[in-house]
């Protein structure tokens, strides 16, 4: 496994050790990589002829509030983890690597999908993904990039990013890791305390209870929401920012409820905020 922490070593591998032909898959991660990040990096590497997994905090997608500085870092662990599931290039570098003092170039989506939910709640949050994206795809060059469904809106907006600038990767969507009880993975439940772990649970509860109110028959997508969202006001330490069932496609709302639709949360429990999603297809029957 090879470790670069320089923008001309990154991209020096990507110009002279694949072969023509070869696949080239991306892994964009911020560390503190867990069994989610495992799923992305074996679906990469059962696809792939090699396998990149870029390591780096972005602070640009992280507001003055957020926690950029608390966020967990351990190098030396992620390094071990792509050592395990034989990760050809780790790619880590540091902030001035990445961003030199003079760097005044930002990459931005403007449509709804950066202004609605996590486009609302975080301002500024897209522009920063968008721009150390768009740095990673041309630096490694992959031909193909993977991204958790976790974070379904971010991924809807790479999609567009991708499509609207020509940049040749394909974007792969990868099922969202559990624990057992349902917790979606997230290097931020580290912070929850055991009954915070235990509160948090609601999120997923929620989702699912909404996805089971479609597939009886609902379609009325408010009915839908203030289900989800009585159940989350049921639990004291859960302060909810958003909760809402959306085209899966556009994010935009449609009433009746019908096709592919998600259902996305975020919430916060203590100090740590959380985010989770569900898809479902609507059955073609007649609904409620």
């Amino acid at each position: 496994m090879k470790c670069y922490d320089t923008c001309a070593a990154m991209r020096n591998w990507r110009n002279f050790v694949p072969e023509a032909g070869d696949d080239v898959g991306l892994v964009p991660t911020m560390g503190a990589l867990h069994d989610g990040h495992r799923a992305l990096i074996r679906r990469a590497r059962a696809t792939c002829n090699h396998v990149v997994v870029s390591i780096f905090v972005n602070p640009l997608q992280f507001g003055p509030r957020e926690d950029y500085g608390q966020y967990p870092r351990n190098r030396e662990q992620d390094l071990a983890t792509c050592q395990e599931e034989d990760v050809d290039v780790v790619f880590a570098p540091s902030v001035p690597e990445m961003y030199p003092s003079d760097f005044s170039t930002h990459v931005e989506v403007v449509s709804h999908l950066t202004r609605v939910l996590e486009g609302s709640s975080r301002p500024g949050h897209f522009r920063g993904v968008s721009t150390v994206l768009t740095k990673l795809f041309c630096l490694a060059a992959p031909t193909k990039s993977y991204f958790g469904q976790k974070d379904y809106q971010q991924a809807l907006l790479v999609e567009t990013m991708v499509r609207d600038l020509n940049i040749p990767t394909e974007i792969v969507l990868v099922p969202t890791v559990r624990e057992p009880d349902g917790l979606a993975l997230s290097s931020r439940n580290r912070y929850l305390s055991p009954s915070d772990r235990q509160a948090a649970l609601v999120l997923y509860r929620s989702l699912e209870a909404g996805r089971r109110h479609i597939l009886h028959g609902v379609r009325d997508p408010g009915q839908v929401e203030r289900h989800m969202q009585q159940i989350v006001g049921r639990e004291p330490r859960a302060h909810l920012e958003y909760l809402v069932v959306r085209s899966a496609v556009s994010l935009q709302l449609r009433k009746p409820l019908r096709g592919q639709v998600v259902m996305l949360g975020a919430l916060r429990i203590g100090g740590v905020r959380l985010i989770d999603n569900l898809l479902v297809r609507v059955p073609e029957s007649e609904g409620t």
